[in-house]
């Protein structure tokens, strides 16, 4: 059995990310780093609410395909498509954005990721979904929408520039 939430429930998550962001982070200097891939459409939207309130946050995106520890996931993603980040990282405040939060693991491989780029002063996370289930110690900062699912559970997000629509399907393991 499937679950869906639609676009307005992925433009209200959208909003809410922007909403606490604005609130917390834009008293001074930040970035935006969206995770490869949805994270980065995730936080193209964040930051385009962010600008028409008047904070306008550095963004970049970062490809973490290198930094994995499920390397199964080259068969699903094999083009690398490499990161965008022409900002200094050192002593920066980042927020790093993905879609969603599950076992930890992929902010684990994006905070590898970003050590390469220098030593930032502060890294905040935001997701638009967390679906509980940690198998790391990696709590978000800001969260669009929490989901209540099973371990075995599959969320699937479907955003418009990149798979053509807004949409978040939860399948039951069952």
């Amino acid at each position: 059995m499937s679950r869906f939430l639609g676009k307005d429930e992925m433009e209200a998550g959208i909003a809410k990310l922007a909403e606490q962001i604005q609130a917390r982070a834009c008293g001074g200097p930040f970035a935006l780093i969206g995770i490869r891939s949805r994270g980065d459409e995730v936080a193209e939207r964040v930051r385009k609410l962010l600008v028409e309130a008047g904070c306008v946050p550095d963004y970049g995106v970062l490809d973490i395909s290198l930094y994995r520890d499920d390397f199964e996931h080259l068969h699903e993603n094999p083009k690398l498509q490499g990161s965008e980040i022409d900002f200094p990282l050192e002593g920066a405040n980042l927020v790093l954005v993905d879609d969603v939060l599950f076992t930890g693991r992929t902010i684990r491989a994006a905070l590898d990721a970003l050590s390469d780029y220098g030593r930032p002063g502060k890294v905040e996370l935001a997701v638009l979904i967390d679906r509980g289930h940690r198998e790391l110690p990696i709590q978000p900062d800001y969260v669009g929408i929490v989901l209540e699912t099973a371990r075995r559970d599959h969320v699937y997000v479907s955003l418009e520039a990149t798979d053509g629509e807004d949409k978040i399907e939860i399948k039951d393991a069952s």
